[in-house]
């Protein structure tokens, strides 16, 4: 067992969902490949947070792309982090955002790009993508694999 993994407080135990993503720990372990270019993909289809006006709830379906360095992110961590933000109130921005850039401050990774596919609010959806770091070459990144909102049609 690696120094992180000994670190580890969620996995193999029964962890409550965090109050807010204040609360929440993001838990890392050591990279087993961290000489190799790869690509690890998270995609959470039923993201939900609350709108910061009206407290009514807000849905989307988040896509986390990273190129790992040293460290790859230990995924009931990530499970309990989203959650977390099902009482917390935040624009769109900020939560696709600040996911973002959380997982890049644990994490480290040569490359992460997020993708907040956002089902409509008032009529009308808002999709969300920030990346840290230029794309690595030679890394294969396929679409993200959410089509564009398209309504009754």
């Amino acid at each position: 067992m690696t120094d992180s993994e000994e670190k580890l407080t969620q996995l193999g135990v029964e962890v409550p969902v965090p109050a807010s993503p204040d609360e929440a720990t993001l838990e890392r372990v050591t990279n087993p490949h961290s000489d190799t270019l790869y690509l690890a993909r998270f995609t959470c289809p039923e993201f939900t947070s609350l709108c910061p006006v009206t407290g009514q709830p807000d849905f989307a379906h988040l896509v986390i792309d990273y190129a790992p360095a040293e460290w790859i992110l230990e995924s009931k961590s990530l499970k309990l982090y989203l959650a977390s933000f099902r009482n917390h109130g935040a624009f769109h921005e900020d939560c696709t955002v600040a996911i973002g850039k959380r997982i890049v401050a644990e994490l480290e990774p040569q490359w992460l790009r997020i993708g907040g596919y956002w089902y409509p609010r008032g009529g009308m959806p808002i999709d969300v993508f920030w990346q840290e770091g230029m794309l690595p070459e030679g890394l294969w990144v396929p679409d993200q694999g959410v089509p564009p909102y398209r309504g009754r049609g």
